[in-house]
């Protein structure tokens, strides 16, 4: 089975991240990914770094480069600007997500003038230019969600309003993804849903990020890490054994979140035999 592959990397905030990142890209390069994402941080923080990451992927590399947008904390005026640069510099995918508040918001508030949720951004996107859309999706359920079937309904409204993919949050039990595939085309989605990898470098990191979204630790997995620390190579085998349960279920395709930690990823796909 031949594996379709993507990365998602995320800003530089220092001169040496942003060498860190490059570095990244380049390493990761050779694999051949459909695409390589830019994270938008919450409340748009880190909007101009985004862009600037973006077009330089654009400009300078043969990767197909996709930029996160969210509604946080600006106009529909604002977000529509943002994405006709986007596609004047030949961005051409964009990842619509309706974004976290900044740290110590509280709950999210669209803006006044804004786009109320990801569903309106797609639309919104959508009227702007061709682009190529995708979203998110919740295996677990948005922790926000009314119910697990309230988020289903969610995400078709993201996919009907113009979508065309959804890859999903981090999961680590590969039953967790299937049982929402199917519960996703019982419910009328046809669209492709990517599952979303997590390497893990940094265990009590990644504790604290499953926590805020909603993602559950399997006991066998926390045990794996039970006495050896933050060790890279127990992260690289838990992903690719994921991978690999779900590349027995037919399934051909996976996102990966770096955390701009190429030789991770690049280990993980060495061990599920991208080529």
């Amino acid at each position: 089975m031949s594996l379709k592959i993507s990365f998602e990397f995320f800003p530089p905030k220092t001169v040496e991240a942003e060498a860190g990142l490059w570095r990244a890209v380049a390493a990761l390069a050779p694999l051949g990914p459909r695409f390589v994402s830019v994270t938008y941080g919450a409340g748009g923080s880190t909007r101009e770094r985004t862009h600037a990451t973006v077009e330089r992927m654009r400009r300078e590399t043969m990767l197909e480069p996709a930029a996160h947008l969210t509604c946080v904390g600006a106009s529909r005026a604002d977000i529509d600007d943002v994405a006709r640069r986007y596609w004047q510099a030949g961005i051409r995918h964009v990842v619509a997500l309706r974004g976290d508040p900044p740290a110590g918001a509280g709950s999210y508030q669209p803006h006044p003038d804004g786009y109320a949720g990801a569903a309106d951004l797609v639309a919104g996107l959508a009227r702007i230019a061709d682009f190529e859309l995708s979203v998110g999706a919740y295996p677990e359920t948005h922790p926000e969600a009314a119910s697990a079937e309230a988020d289903l309904a969610h995400l078709k409204k993201k996919l009907d309003a113009g979508a065309t993919r959804a890859i999903t949050q981090f999961f680590f039990d590969p039953a967790h993804y299937l049982r929402f595939r199917d519960r996703a085309r019982a419910a009328g989605i046809t669209a492709p849903i990517v599952p979303g990898i997590l390497p893990i470098a940094n265990f009590t990191q990644v504790k604290r990020f499953a926590a805020q979204c909603g993602a559950s630790i399997p006991a066998a997995m926390e045990q794996r890490f039970a006495g050896f620390g933050d060790d890279p190579a127990i992260g690289a085998d838990l992903a690719a054994e994921l991978c690999l349960a779900l590349k027995a279920e037919g399934i051909d395709e996976f996102h990966f979140y770096t955390l701009n930690r190429a030789e991770l990823v690049a280990a993980i796909c060495q061990r599920i035999q991208v080529t």
